[in-house]
């Protein structure tokens, strides 16, 4: 046996003998776990925090207004604005006047309504697989992954945030309209770039159904780049046949500890949100149902459920 040889072997022996010792010994105790998102946030791992986020801020005027007064009287603690849409200006004004309401970006690659359409951000040319041959957003997200490349996609993407930035909106995390950036694994990666570059928290999926889905990996990438997530997210969940309310009420009934994202699509009932949608009366009632309905209210106190806004998950993630 060479000298080197022996040398190796007795290391390996001696740290084998450490590593028994400090595992074996009486009192030794096990490596911390870390700490939970809802402990890093300053809560404790017992409590419910809640986030309740309205999507599609901008899509018109009824939702900006549904927006602006659940977030003012009510429990709207945040809402993300698409920005390609015709009343994004609207609640950039209001966003930028109100720099402590929390604002992030419902990045949109879609134009889904029937005769309320609107088309990308970015130059045309520079997205062609994005836009219909009338230069509107595809309605649905299959087209996108059919015609685009998640290259385009991402041009769209940045011009967005770029345009809400330079607009003066303090953008505080991103998600996806319709789920365009999540639902294919090559456009997801898009996704995770995107707020990685800009330093963002994001959506994401609960565990379980992503790994249903071919993604149950995602989480530890996110996890790898320092981009931070709720623990849950409420996502579709609602019985065939359960009214609006009894829907929402049973969700806050069901909340665990940890850190949940909830998401509405308030907008006041009117002849505009008539004239876009079907889910008009629906929209509607969500918004009186978090705004102004004394019963989801008295529900949230008596869980002691903690509400905060995506900031917070943002102000975490850029202490790193």
């Amino acid at each position: 046996m060479t000298t080197m040889r022996r040398f190796v072997l007795l290391l390996v022996g001696a740290l084998l003998a450490i590593l028994l010792l400090t595992t074996t010994r009486p009192g030794a105790q096990a490596p911390a776990a870390r700490p939970s998102l809802a402990e890093r946030l300053g809560f404790s791992a017992s409590d419910i925090v809640l986030i309740v986020n309205a999507d599609d801020v901008g899509m018109s005027h009824g939702t900006n207004m549904a927006v602006k007064d659940g977030m003012e009287r009510g429990l709207i603690t945040s809402g993300t604005i698409m920005v390609p849409t015709p009343w994004f200006e609207e609640i950039a004004v209001y966003a930028t006047a109100n720099p402590t309401r929390d604002f992030g970006l419902h990045l949109t690659h879609t134009s889904e309504w029937k005769v309320y359409k609107w088309g990308p951000v970015a130059n045309r040319a520079d997205v062609p697989g994005l836009v219909t041959p009338q230069g509107y957003l595809w309605p649905d997200i299959g087209p996108i992954y059919k015609n685009a490349t998640p290259e385009q996609a991402a041009v769209e993407a940045r011009a967005q945030v770029r345009k809400a930035l330079e607009r003066g909106i303090d953008v505080t995390h991103l998600d996806s309209h319709m789920g365009a950036l999540q639902y294919d694994m090559r456009f997801h990666a898009v996704y995770r770039a995107l707020a990685k570059e800009f330093d963002l928290p994001i959506r994401m999926g609960n565990q379980d159904l992503l790994a249903k889905m071919g993604g149950g990996h995602l989480r530890a990438e996110l996890d790898a780049d320092g981009t931070v997530y709720p623990d849950y997210l409420i996502h579709q969940q609602r019985k065939p046949g359960e009214a609006v309310d009894v829907y929402w009420k049973r969700m806050i009934a069901e909340l665990k500890p940890g850190v949940t994202e909830l998401y509405i699509h308030p907008a006041v009932a009117g002849e505009e949100m008539q004239h876009i949608t079907n889910s008009w009366q629906e929209r509607d009632t969500e918004y009186h149902l978090f705004t102004d309905d004394a019963s989801v209210k008295a529900l949230i106190a008596q869980r002691n459920i903690k509400l905060i806004g995506w900031r917070a998950l943002r102000d975490l993630q850029r202490k790193r």
